[in-house]
C-alpha cells in the first residue's frame, strides 16, 4: 500500500494512493497515520477496505492538494550518521564500527513539496537524501535482527536538511544543525514493505536548481535498515509512527571543493525509486 496524508497543514487527511490520479479516501474509518493508527495494526486493518472501495469504484482523483507529510508528528526522528560507504568517503572519516546516532526535532516534519527555510544565522544550508523507516509496534530488545522486519510500517523519502556550521562548529551535539523549523520534509507516500522488491537495491537521487547532486543508491549502505532497527531497540524505545532516517548518499553540499551551500530562491528536488520525488523551495530566514 501506499499511504498518504492530503490537506491544508494540520487538517490533512488520510487515504491509501491507487496510482497518480486517484486514491482511495481512508477519512472515515481513520482519524490519522498516527502513533495510536500504526501502534494497532492499522495498516493491515485498512488493507481490505482499500482493496474493497477500489474494486467498487470507490474511488477519489487527485485535484491538487497540499500533500503533507504520510504521518502525523512522531513521537521521535531518529537519525543516522556516516551510513554509506562513498558518503563516508567524500567526507574524509573512517566507515563506523556502529551505527552514528543523533536526533532531530520532531517538529521538523514538513510536507515533501512544503517550503525549506534557511534558518537566522545560517551560513551552511545543505541538502541530504534519505530513506526513511516508519515504525510500525512499539519496540525495544529485539532478540535478532530478523525480527525488526516486523517492527517496519513502510519507508518514505525524507530531505535531512542540515546547516553544517550549527552541526560541526557550534559544540554540542549534531541536533544544533538538524533541528531547525522545517528541516525534515517526508513523503510523498509511505510504502509498505510488500511493495519493495529489495530495500537495499533502490537508486536514489538529488538535484539542486536542475543540476545533479546526488546520484546514488542504497546498496551503499553500511548498516541495512533491519540492522538499524535491531540494534536501536537495544538502547531505546522505538513508538509506533516513529521516523528513522537512515543516512546519505554522496553529493551533499559540503562534499564539494569548494563547498555548494543552500540559497534563498534555490530549488531542490530529490527521490528514490518506487518511494517517489519531492520539490521545495528554500525561503530565505525570518
Amino acid at each position: 500500500m501506499y499511504l498518504m496524508r492530503i490537506g491544508a497543514t494540520g487538517a490533512e487527511k488520510p487515504v491509501a494512493r491507487l496510482d497518480d490520479d486517484t486514491y482511495v479516501d481512508l477519512s472515515d474509518v481513520v482519524d490519522d497515520f498516527d502513533e495510536a493508527f500504526f501502534g494497532s495494526g492499522g495498516v493491515d486493518r485498512v488493507r481490505p477496505v482499500v482493496a474493497e472501495r477500489a474494486a467498487a469504484g470507490q474511488v477519489s482523483r487527485f485535484a491538487g492538494e497540499r500533500v503533507g507529510a504520510p504521518m502525523a508528528r512522531p513521537h521521535q526522528i531518529l537519525c543516522i550518521g556516516l551510513n554509506y560507504r562513498d558518503h563516508a568517503a567524500e567526507t574524509g572519516q573512517a566507515v563506523p564500527e556502529e551505527p552514528i546516532l543523533f536526533t532531530k526535532s520532531p517538529n521538523t516534519l514538513i510536507g515533501p513539496n512544503d517550503d525549506v527555510r534557511i534558518p537566522r544565522g545560517s551560513t551552511k544550508p545543505d541538502w541530504e537524501v534519505e530513506l526513511g523507516i516508519v515504525i510500525g509496534r512499539r519496540t525495544s530488545y529485539l532478540g535478532s535482527v530478523d525480527e525488526a522486519q516486523d517492527s517496519i510500517a513502510g519507508y518514505v523519502v525524507v530531505n535531512d536538511v542540515s546547516e553544517r556550521a550549527f552541526q560541526m562548529e557550534r559544540g554540542g551535539q549534531w541536533a544544533k544543525g538538524k533541528s531547525a523549523e522545517t528541516f525534515n520534509p517526508a513523503g510523498p507516500w509511505l510504502v509498505t514493505p510488500d511493495e519493495i522488491d529489495d530495500v537495499l537495491a533502490l537508486d536514489m537521487w538529488l538535484d539542486i536548481n536542475g543540476v545533479r547532486r546526488q546520484d546514488g543508491s542504497t546498496k551503499t549502505m553500511i548498516f541495512d535498515p533491519h540492522f538499524i532497527v535491531h540494534h536501536l531497540s537495544q538502547f531505546l524505545v522505538l513508538e509506533p509512527g516513529d521516523l528513522i532516517n537512515t543516512g546519505t548518499p554522496p553529493g551533499v553540499g559540503m562534499g564539494f571543493d569548494p563547498p555548494v551551500w543552500l540559497q534563498p530562491g534555490d530549488v531542490m528536488e530529490l527521490g528514490i525509486r518506487q518511494l517517489g520525488s519531492q520539490r521545495q523551495h528554500v525561503r530565505a530566514p525570518r
